[in-house]
């Protein structure tokens, strides 16, 4: 394409380009740059805040529990990991099936299926017995299942049911939670396993306490899964 030329009287002299320079640039990119140097400051803060760094809290028996401060939450979230010898199959009788509950924790003390299709969708209602004086807690969950036809890994997320079941006054309901399960078929008939989470068990729960303690469930789980599911 050719671009058509100005005229000469309408091209402008060096002096007037000079003059227009001086006077409009810094006004015109002062803003500019002080906002573009404000957004580099609050992405850099925003990661610094976000991005927290896994620390392994427990190991035992091949099993790692990580935990890490979440963003604006004094509530820490937690990545547990093994490898083990065994079979998808096996496996999947335990996790991500609703109807096999007893390898559950056993603080989980009344599970109803609300709607279940296997490998694909699970709806449930349980409620935690906690030891006194606190109270005891519900949670609605709708998990669903994805499978990668290739590769054969599966994701279990599960995330809170609302408007299911209505809130009781002597429980206390946990609204804010998340779980995560990844099964991925490794070499020589070894599966690895990642339980990743957070959960806020509302109520009077000092962050501390919760803090202190919530390495254990996935721990429990874990060794469950394995105990029942290695092949020796």
């Amino acid at each position: 394409m050719i671009y058509p030329h100005p005229s000469p009287e309408r091209i402008p002299s060096t002096q007037n380009i000079r003059f227009f320079a001086e006077k409009y640039e810094p006004v015109r990119y002062k803003p500019l740059l002080s906002a573009l140097i404000a957004c580099i400051i609050l992405i850099f803060l925003s990661l610094s805040l976000s991005a927290q760094d896994w620390v392994l809290a427990k190991e035992k028996n091949g099993i790692k529990v990580f935990t890490r401060k979440e963003a604006g939450n004094d509530l820490k979230s937690f990545r547990a990991t093994m490898v083990i010898r065994s079979t998808m199959d096996r496996i999947t009788k335990l996790v991500g099936n609703v109807h096999n509950q007893e390898w559950w924790d056993e603080d989980v003390k009344k599970v109803d299926v609300l709607y279940f299709e296997e490998n694909k969708h699970i709806k449930y209602y349980l409620i935690y017995d906690l030891p006194w004086p606190m109270s005891d807690r519900d949670l609605c969950v709708d998990a669903k299942i994805t499978i990668d036809p290739v590769t054969r890994k599966r994701e279990i997320y599960a995330t809170p049911l609302a408007n299911v079941v209505p809130e009781k006054p002597d429980l206390v309901r946990i609204k804010k939670y998340w779980q995560k399960w990844t099964i991925i078929p490794q070499d020589n008939g070894m599966m690895s396993l990642t339980l990743e989470g957070f959960v806020d068990p509302a109520g009077s729960v000092p962050s501390w306490l919760y803090n202190m303690v919530m390495t254990d469930a996935p721990l429990k789980v874990m060794s469950k899964v394995k105990d029942q599911c290695e092949i020796k």
